[in-house]
């Protein structure tokens, strides 16, 4: 019997709740401001736990966008798309594209033996969250007000319940809290 990979989200916010501002720029995360020599957040750790990464195609050409060494390198990746993707070639070993609805794409991902998912990109977070197929959210706050932008979270057609687990703050202004999502 196959288990079902654990889905997580590791991701930042305005204090707003925006992601990205309205054209996908994530200029603001990068601010002078908002660097600690040696301190990734947790990012590193976070990512040593994922064996497959599956990503909304405008979060990916983003990164795509940021030029320089891939940043995922040696990782597995799907990205979601409803449209034809172009995947360069140095990359075709490590990314896919897939236009499975959530619910058939976990299936497959346990038939393949992934055990740790990095869920990525507003509308594919919404998504899984509606199908209740995320099991945890880390939500870094970042100290900005942006005013408006990519909502993290949208629609759900239900309410999902959270357990909070653990909160930090940072020197620098950043509130990192993690929650698993409660099952029925």
């Amino acid at each position: 019997m196959t288990s079902t990979p654990n889905i997580s989200v590791f991701i930042a916010t305005s204090l707003d709740g925006f992601i990205a501002r309205p054209d996908g720029s994530i200029d603001w995360l990068t601010h002078s401001d908002y660097q600690i020599d040696g301190e990734d957040f947790g990012y590193q750790s976070f990512m040593n736990s994922v064996d497959m990464i599956i990503m909304g195609r405008n979060t990916y050409e983003t990164v795509l966008g940021f030029g320089g060494e891939w940043p995922y390198r040696g990782k597995r990746m799907l990205i979601l798309s409803s449209r034809q993707l172009a995947i360069p070639s140095a990359l075709a070993h490590e990314v896919e594209a897939t236009q499975l609805p959530p619910a058939e794409l976990v299936a497959q991902l346990a038939e393949r033996g992934v055990r740790q998912v990095y869920l990525d990109g507003g509308r594919t977070i919404q998504g899984f969250l509606a199908a209740g197929l995320v099991h945890e959210l880390t939500i870094t706050r970042i100290p900005v007000l942006l005013g408006e932008g990519i909502p993290l979270f949208g629609a759900t057609g239900h309410d999902i319940a959270l357990h909070h687990t653990e909160t930090r703050a940072f020197p620098n202004g950043f509130v990192q809290s993690r929650y698993t999502v409660k099952t029925t």
